[in-house]
């Protein structure tokens, strides 16, 4: 599923720059609407490889907390690594909640990241909140997701 993710970002993306898709992904991009025209694919979804994870969650939320999850164990690894896990949880929750109040208010309209958090911290951060998924979490919730 996420790499079918991928592939329809990648081909948004080339299409929006009006640039031509590579081979295999024009080739997946061709038998995936084609499984979906001959009726192989009851919907767009599943001829697209798109299926809802266990427990009825929608794949696009899915993916949004992957994306989330993944930008906060970076800023864990990456500026907190010699924190205990329940430190680097209490540290995380402390920058989103100030984040959240500060700059995210301003953040949250641009599509691009600011230059000026490349490898900062706060790059971690917009990542966690541009991904669609709930931010800030509370600590139990960072535990888990830093433990996993």
């Amino acid at each position: 599923m996420l790499a079918s993710i991928d592939n329809m970002k990648t081909v948004a993306q080339l299409c929006r720059t009006q640039q031509p898709l590579p081979g295999p992904l024009a080739n997946w991009l061709a038998a995936s609407l084609q499984s979906f025209l001959d009726q192989r694919s009851d919907s767009l979804n599943d001829a697209f490889g798109l299926r809802n994870a266990r427990g009825g969650v929608p794949w696009r939320t899915e993916a949004m907390i992957r994306s989330r999850d993944a930008a906060l164990r970076r800023l864990a690894a990456q500026h907190f690594a010699e924190l205990s896990l329940s430190a680097k949880a209490e540290r995380i929750r402390q920058l989103s909640l100030r984040y959240a109040a500060s700059s995210w208010r301003f953040d949250r309209e641009r599509d691009e990241m600011p230059a000026s958090y490349r490898g900062q911290m706060h790059e971690h951060l917009w990542q966690a909140f541009k991904s669609g998924a709930s931010m800030p979490l509370g600590v139990r919730q960072l535990r888990t997701v830093l433990n996993g």
